[in-house]
């Protein structure tokens, strides 16, 4: 079985942490990597941001391809930039197909943008398509913090467009399933629930003294962690406020702690550095807590594991997340997670079970869980063995089986023609 696996706006071997780098890139290189070992070829196209990285990389192993089509300049561009070189993009990847001969047997689309272009690719070869929106603009739009992060009508038009026209939707929640049910009133009998996994392989629990040697972070031996984009979003503006009301109340004073920030570029120039960033940095002067918030930029995935390991807990304080795939690798090694009650989280993360979830927004609620969590050594210890016994469900080869029987489902029903079980949303 052949898949043309589509990623247009982000490429799955960025560094993490970038303005549009996180969870969904993960899972695109995650998701192949499985597929190749259970035998399918998969191409991952991308948009080429860089006319220094070739064209086509191995990278991802099992005879698996990430193709950069150029499209439109090959440097990043802001995503309302980008529909404007879908078209090239299209072409690009018939070019590439084309020349080699290849015929796809299915696409699998990432996001709204790629699900327009697997549109096009549908129009000329007539293949099945596997869409994932990891995002939605209703979700995003309704927990806005500011103007500047409503996204237009063009992103609600194109989701639409996807959703009446593509064969399955892959929902990673019983809450994604929901919003799309009642927000975009989609018809959910092409609408099926796979989580996103995690490689069991990378994730483990490491040795707390062998993480905190190895991530090389002084701070009273104690480490928060959050791991995201620094965007309004993630809520690490509510954490900040968590920490100051902890300090207020005296309880770095009975048990020192720091908390490690991986995301964005907090070297970068007044005039470089994101709003955001450079906003969280101003609260953590105001709150006095610069000697306790560590900024450490991008990170590998390599060394995500050392860091979920060293530390107590990790905090996922968002406004919004789809699924929150840094809670499950979190999990998969064996640390808590504090997590918004939103979205995938309140699905992923059992309250009082693998960590707590607290409403969206609360730093007095979250402060509060903390509190909790770093005094007890004995209910950390136990939330992270059995955060790490429901990780094991989340492991790449079953999530991946799933995948591949959708797959194979839509083949069959390709075979058969459209009565076999086409409903228009």
């Amino acid at each position: 079985m052949r898949i043309a696996m589509l990623s247009y706006h982000t490429c799955p071997l960025a560094t993490l942490g970038g303005k549009d780098t996180g969870g969904m890139n993960v899972y695109v290189r995650e998701l192949t990597r499985q597929l190749g070992q259970f035998g399918l070829h998969v191409d991952i196209f991308t948009r080429s941001q860089d006319e220094h990285v070739p064209h086509v990389s191995h990278d991802l192993g099992y005879g698996n391809r990430v193709v950069h089509v150029p499209a439109g300049p090959e440097v990043p561009l802001p995503k309302q930039e980008l529909t404007a070189y879908l078209p090239q993009f299209v072409a690009g990847v018939q070019d590439f197909a084309r020349a080699r001969g290849i015929h796809y047997d299915l696409i699998h689309s990432h996001y709204w943008m790629s699900g327009i272009a697997a549109l096009e690719l549908k129009a000329a070869w007539n293949t099945p398509i596997v869409h994932m929106f990891h995002t939605l603009v209703l979700m995003k739009n309704r927990v806005a913090r500011q103007p500047s992060e409503i996204e237009g009508e063009y992103r609600l038009e194109g989701e639409r467009k996807v959703l009446r026209a593509v064969d399955r939707i892959v929902a990673a929640t019983p809450a994604e399933l929901a919003q799309l049910q009642w927000l975009y009133k989609a018809d959910t009998r092409r609408v099926t629930i796979v989580p996103p996994g995690v490689d069991l392989s990378r994730f483990y629990p490491i040795a707390p003294d062998e993480a905190k040697e190895c991530v090389g972070i002084d701070c009273g031996n104690h480490m928060l962690l959050f791991v995201g984009r620094i965007e309004p979003l993630k809520g690490l503006d509510v954490l900040i406020k968590a920490l100051a009301i902890l300090r207020q109340e005296g309880l770095f004073e009975r048990y020192p702690l720091c908390l490690a920030v991986i995301g964005g570029d907090p070297d970068a120039s007044p005039e470089k550095m994101s709003a955001e960033m450079a906003r969280v940095q101003v609260l953590c002067k105001r709150y006095g807590l610069q000697d306790l918030v560590a900024f450490l930029g991008k990170r590998s995935q390599e060394s995500l594991p050392y860091y979920y390991s060293a530390a107590e807990a990790v905090v996922m304080p968002s406004h919004y997340e789809s699924f929150g795939m840094v809670a499950l690798e979190s999990m998969a090694c064996g640390t808590p997670v504090v997590a918004s009650q939103v979205g995938g989280l309140a699905f992923l993360v059992q309250d009082g079970v693998t960590g707590y979830t607290v409403p969206s927004g609360d730093p007095k609620a979250l402060a509060q869980r903390l509190a909790m969590l770093m005094q007890d050594g004995v209910l950390r210890q136990q939330m992270g063995r059995q955060a790490a016994h429901v990780a094991q469900e989340y492991g790449w080869n079953k999530i991946a089986a799933r995948i591949i029987a959708i797959y194979e489902e839509l083949l069959d029903m390709t075979r058969l023609g459209p009565a076999a079980g086409h409903h228009p949303l």
